[in-house]
């Protein structure tokens, strides 16, 4: 499939036939997720990692034995996670999408007796923001724009919008307004803001 599914982790689905995990693009083009696609399979591995390290830190022991063979490792770790939280098709709503992930109830023959369960399988995702993301939100919420924000932490207006960008996209809000609400909600900023 040359650049195709395997190009990037945006808008894609995930779905298990034969007991093999595939995945869709968002231009409907399938393809076998295996140890032989190091570039999706480390890209996956890399969000298994960073947004749910619960499950990360299960299937590192889980699959200890297989560590020193890294590609291999890395396969085992996405197999088991993606199959376990994407393994239907579902067409109607891409299981990563738009920076959002949608976790499916998959059919599994031993839900109820899996000691995973729970940790790999519906898996708590990480919203913990790192501390520069918390200095940018901060700055957001008390009404300060990108260039003010770049100036005032000293790092570049991009590096402000990607922070922004992961910030909202690590608590699940798409805009300023529903993060200022989190930010109350959760009581991350001392004083009045926005």
């Amino acid at each position: 499939m040359g650049g195709g599914v395997g190009g990037g982790v945006a808008d894609l689905e995930f779905f298990t036939v034969d007991d093999q995990l595939w995945v869709m693009d968002g231009e409907g083009r399938s393809e076998v997720v295996d140890e032989g696609n190091r570039g999706l399979v480390s890209r996956l591995f890399t969000m298994v990692v960073e947004n749910w390290p619960e499950a990360y830190k299960a299937l590192s022991k889980e699959f200890g034995q297989s560590s020193r063979n890294v590609p291999y490792f890395q396969w085992l770790v996405v197999r088991r996670f993606y199959k376990c939280n994407f393994g239907k098709l579902d067409t109607g709503k891409r299981d990563i999408g738009r920076g959002l992930f949608h976790f499916e109830k998959v059919d599994c023959p031993i839900r109820g007796e899996c000691r995973l369960e729970g940790v790999v399988c519906g898996a708590r995702f990480n919203s913990t923001l790192t501390p520069m993301q918390l200095r940018v939100m901060e700055q957001v919420c008390r009404g300060k724009g990108v260039d003010e924000i770049s100036a005032l932490l000293y790092i570049s207006p991009n590096t402000v919008r990607n922070h922004i960008k992961a910030s909202y996209w690590k608590v699940g809000v798409h805009e300023k307004s529903e993060f200022i609400r989190y930010a109350r909600e959760k009581g991350l900023f001392p004083g009045e803001y926005e």
